[in-house]
């Protein structure tokens, strides 16, 4: 339910381990020679991640007297670990991958969300399964903890599916093609080769959503966490405006053929906002499905988790019910 095509995910994945993740940094000074402040970012390797690519290649950050780096992983949750360890000031993944942090100390906070999408995941499966009932006494693979898993779960509860009886196996993306062809699978997240069953929005199931989550270091330090959100705002807006060089940018930064790139970008929408009904909406529903799935032990305190000041301060109208 994660990626759009698995030979192509294959070599991206085959060259970030192969080769190691790229540092891109931009960047050395400002106009006036004075050090820029650093702001580096950790990303994942697909659409989703295109406005942090084309923030960094194309200096979006320095406009804001910023220097900025992106260091790119296997996918949003791994990257989101960069924040916690120090190495980056700003992650971005669904859901899951912020609130398991959180539930285990992790100081990180969401911001707003960059990206969303209804056909970015979806699922995929044998001929014979036509239907959702079809799922019944099958089994259903995703990675744990992912916007995969969540739509999963929304999956089958939009569908009444009887969750026990559809076993699951808690498989990475690479590994998936290879579990179905020896048939220990029934269905997986979506991959290119295998017939889709459905998309994560058809019938308002799930709308994947990337949020901004941002490190400790950064929230305390406002001037430099807002002038970070407006160059965020800026490489976004670019994305939508200029979305065949964006695509272009991306693509040769995570080694994606541009023309490919340009159809996984045409699945997204990249917008910056932060609105309250939206946001806490979509936190307070995962947190629910991930107690029962015993991804977290407690619900957060949204107050602290959840930062809209920096959205309310740099662009207020993205920000609204605050």
């Amino acid at each position: 339910m994660d990626q759009d095509s698995y030979s192509r995910g294959m070599t991206r994945r085959g060259f970030v381990v192969s080769v190691g993740p790229g540092m891109y940094v931009l960047g050395m000074a400002g106009a006036n020679g004075a050090p820029l402040k650093k702001v580096p970012t950790s990303t994942g390797i697909d659409a989703l991640f295109v406005p942090f690519v084309v923030a960094a290649e194309l200096k979006i950050f320095e406009k804001y007297g910023l220097e900025t780096s992106y260091k790119p992983f296997d996918d949003g949750n791994v990257a989101l670990d960069a924040v916690l360890t120090g190495s980056s000031d700003i992650g971005a993944t669904t859901e899951f991958g912020g609130l398991s942090r959180w539930d285990k100390g992790g100081k990180l906070y969401v911001t707003s969300y960059s990206s969303t999408s209804g056909q970015q995941i979806g699922l995929a499966g044998r001929d014979d399964i036509k239907r959702p009932e079809d799922l019944i006494g099958r089994t259903v693979a995703y990675p744990r903890a992912t916007g995969g898993h969540l739509y999963f779960m929304r999956y089958v509860k939009k569908y009444n599916l009887p969750v026990d009886k559809i076993k699951v196996k808690f498989l990475q993306a690479p590994e998936m093609v290879a579990a179905l062809e020896r048939r220990d699978i029934d269905a997986f997240q979506l991959v290119q080769g295998a017939r889709v069953l459905a998309r994560s929005g058809d019938d308002g199931v799930f709308i994947l959503t990337s949020y901004d989550y941002y490190s400790q270091g950064l929230i305390d330090d406002q001037p430099r966490a807002a002038a970070a959100t407006r160059a965020l705002i800026e490489a976004t807006d670019f994305c939508n405006t200029n979305a065949a060089e964006a695509a272009k940018v991306a693509g040769k930064a995570f080694r994606i053929p541009e023309a490919d790139m340009k159809v996984y970008m045409s699945r997204m929408k990249y917008r910056v906002e932060m609105p309250k009904d939206v946001v806490l909406g979509n936190f307070r529903g995962a947190a629910e499905v991930a107690l029962g799935e015993g991804i977290i032990k407690k619900m957060p305190d949204w107050n602290d988790f959840v930062r809209p000041q920096l959205m309310k301060e740099v662009a207020p109208d993205r920000a609204v019910g605050w």
